[in-house]
């Protein structure tokens, strides 16, 4: 690896924390490829990159992410500045585009099936993942005092099973599906909403607020959710800007990335 410029980035993953990562280092000049599925369950949809695989192409704060039906053509976005992402679950385009540099950024709380060996620098985000053995560093992603810090041995903090504080909610922001079935939405995200107020709606069942706020984040409507499954997030703190925006969480974590990424370059 001799500079940013040569330096590919592949991203397993394109919800908001990958997209964090993401925008950090195509701000910092590193070419940047995401996969995703081929119906991701993004709640935060309006800062995520992999929502263009619904819309072909999606703008976040300024940096464009494209839909690229093949690697000829996501080699072609990223000559025009453009991140592009390929719908590839298995990331098999990693066979082909042998990146110095693999972020597995699923956050699936659990090794989905990366190996330490798929690139010279594997980087892993959140819990399931041991450096040194299934990856070279992990990020820490639980918000407190650990997070974005890089870890070269051992292993991100256990899945707390509980989300994090904002605005002095916790359980309450957070949507989840009753049921398994088909979610439809009722409120769009931006839109303010009041406890107790019906959100969205799963084979027929309502989801309804847990505190008041802004809805920041909600799945795609028309999707299929299992039961359980997070579809939405309320920010209490309802300052518009925050629904539109990279949060806090996601850009530390992208500069755990970045550091992971530069100090091997530096070597």
């Amino acid at each position: 690896m001799n500079s940013d410029r040569d330096t590919l980035v592949l991203i397993k993953g394109a919800g908001d924390l990958a997209s964090g990562v993401a925008f950090r280092l195509h701000r910092c000049g590193f070419p940047v490829i995401m996969t995703e599925l081929p119906q991701p369950l993004m709640v935060r949809r309006k800062v995520s990159f992999g929502e263009a695989v619904y819309e072909g192409e999606i703008v976040v704060e300024g940096v464009i992410a494209r839909l690229a039906a093949d690697i000829a053509e996501a080699r072609m976005a990223l000559t025009a500045g453009v991140i592009p992402v390929l719908v590839d679950p298995e990331a098999a385009c990693r066979e082909t585009l042998t990146p110095p540099v693999l972020v597995d950024a699923i956050v699936a709380k659990s090794n989905t099936g990366t190996r330490i060996s798929d690139a010279p620098l594997v980087i892993a985000l959140g819990p399931g993942f041991t450096a040194g053995i299934d990856c070279h560093a992990v990020i820490e992603t639980q918000r407190g005092h650990w997070l974005g810090r890089v870890i070269h041995q051992g292993a991100a903090q256990a899945d707390s099973g509980e989300p994090g504080e904002i605005g002095g909610q916790r359980t309450s922001r957070i949507l989840r599906a009753p049921v398994g079935g088909i979610m439809e939405a009722q409120v769009t995200i931006g839109e303010r909403v009041t406890t107790g107020q019906p959100i969205a709606t799963v084979a027929g069942l309502a989801v309804t607020a847990g505190c008041e706020g802004l809805l920041r984040g909600l799945i795609r409507s028309g999707l299929p959710v299992t039961a359980g499954l997070k579809i939405g997030d309320i920010d209490p703190r309802a300052v518009p800007a925050h629904c539109y925006t990279i949060s806090d969480k996601a850009l530390s974590v992208g500069g755990g990335v970045l550091e992971a990424i530069l100090s091997v370059l530096s070597r």
